[in-house]
């Protein structure tokens, strides 16, 4: 929140979530007041106004102390500590899989966290930077591809890596190794594949 007064921040943060009603439904909000003083009758009337958009007040945070101990007296979190990344469990393989058995993943990955799989792997989510997918087969994201792929891994030239944003900290595909260059203007759903030994990125198209 910014240095206004405490209405004008409100109608500000309630413009924004009225805005992208279906990006905050069913969120737990944590809110920065910056040094706003706020007493138990704001802080509940704002709680109020988030639970009819579907909106959970977890923690508030703040610089003043008096709004501090009002939000831990409403039972309102005032710290945050820096959560581990989940950890992906190790899948375990069948002795024999068809040709285009695939790992299907329905979640980001975050960094730390490491994938690797005989097969094909699809990932519903993005790939931020510092995590990491090492797959025998083909690579596809349906998101942002940002940290670190291997398709091919065994030796498989015909692998591919399929992203809706290619900006990987590196691809490689079979033996060969690239960084992914600084990108200009909007990005646009892309396939990377070897071609005479050359890793090559073109539109991904249907």
């Amino acid at each position: 929140m910014n240095d206004s007064t405490w209405p004008e921040q409100q109608t500000a943060l309630f413009n924004s979530i009225d805005n992208q009603p279906a990006f905050f439904t069913g969120a737990r909000l944590v809110l920065d007041v910056g040094g706003q003083v706020l007493h138990v009758a704001e802080l509940n009337a704002l709680r109020d106004l988030l639970s009819e958009r579907g909106i959970s007040l977890w923690a508030v945070l703040s610089d003043s102390q008096v709004t501090e101990q009002t939000a831990q007296n409403l039972g309102l979190a005032t710290r945050l500590s820096k959560a581990r990344p989940p950890e992906v469990k190790p899948v375990p393989e069948p002795e024999e899989k068809p040709e285009n058995a695939a790992l299907w993943i329905k979640q980001t990955l975050r960094s730390g966290q490491k994938i690797t799989y005989t097969g094909n792997v699809v990932v519903m989510g993005d790939v931020n930077p510092g995590a990491e997918i090492l797959a025998s087969g083909s690579v596809i994201v349906w998101g942002r591809l940002r940290g670190v792929v291997h398709a091919g891994a065994e030796g498989d030239d015909k692998a591919v890596v399929c992203a809706l944003e290619l900006s990987p900290q590196q691809l490689r595909i079979a033996g060969e190794i690239a960084i992914s260059p600084a990108r200009k203007g909007k990005s646009q759903p892309e396939i990377a594949r070897l071609k005479d030994g050359q890793l090559e990125a073109a539109p991904w198209q249907a």
